[in-house]
């Protein structure tokens, strides 16, 4: 099962929710691959560590090499790293990402990440996909290729203006190139049940009738410290009530 975690509103918490879901589903039994298309390589980080930055082998050198004719090209696996969590593993993201999109776009190589998690495809059970904060070609290869897509919400006013556009260009990529894709739901994530503008906000999403998963993330500072010391929550305190809301989300997740 693949999803891609999507809003092209930056601050929400993609990259969170990315490596948290994964690293609950990879706790759970699952090979697990999280994909981090996003150039600023924050799930990278997450996951790695300081080994972020000695990674070799990246999703750029993926996207690169299917620029240039090789007669013995890498296999998709070969750009697949381990984290220190088990049956977690990532396809890093690179900063040079930025500078490669206008040629993969250029030469239409919008459909390489599929074929990408197509040749995986044996390797892993759940595949969760980390995506920039626009809708360029690395997000729009993302939809395509895959099944679900979450939608982080941060209860604020101008993200719900942006969810409605938002909508709409997962519905065209779908009718366009993936009629497979569904909106598997909104995550509201950074609640906080004291305060009367998120509830509004939530309230108002809930009777326009879009799909909003039960569980709400709060709002915590210790998602900072979880980010500092690279360990997702369930690693770093499991009892804590993040981790626990994490693992609710994740059970409700489609299996």
């Amino acid at each position: 099962m693949r999803r891609v975690v999507f809003n092209q509103k930056g601050g929400v918490g993609k990259s969170t929710i990315t490596c948290n879901l994964a690293a609950i589903s990879a706790a759970n039994g699952l090979r697990t691959l999280v994909v981090d298309l996003d150039p600023q390589g924050n799930s990278t980080h997450y996951l790695l560590g300081k080994d972020a930055d000695n990674a070799d082998e990246t999703v750029a050198g993926y996207f690169e090499q299917t620029l240039n004719f090789k007669f013995n090209p890498k296999q998709t696996a070969e750009f697949v790293h381990p984290t220190p969590f088990p049956k977690l593993s990532i396809l890093p993201s690179h900063p040079s990402l930025e500078e490669l999109q206008n040629k993969l776009e250029t030469r239409y190589k919008i459909f390489k990440l599929r074929d990408a998690l197509d040749e995986l495809g044996d390797d892993f059970d759940a595949v969760f996909i980390d995506t920039p904060p626009a809708l360029n070609f690395f997000t729009r290869s993302a939809l395509i290729a895959t099944q679900l897509c979450l939608i982080p919400f941060d209860c604020d006013d101008f993200s719900r203006r942006a969810l409605y556009a938002l909508l709409e260009n997962v519905q065209e990529i779908k009718a366009d190139h993936n009629r497979a894709l569904e909106v598997e739901g909104i995550v509201v994530n950074q609640f906080q049940p004291r305060a009367s503008l998120p509830q509004k906000l939530v309230q108002e999403l809930l009777d326009e009738g879009l799909p909003i998963f039960k569980t709400y993330l709060s709002s915590s500072i210790k998602i900072r410290e979880s980010h500092e010391q690279a360990k997702p929550m369930i690693h770093l305190d499991p009892k804590h009530k993040l981790a626990q809301e994490f693992a609710a989300l994740h059970a409700e997740l489609r299996r």
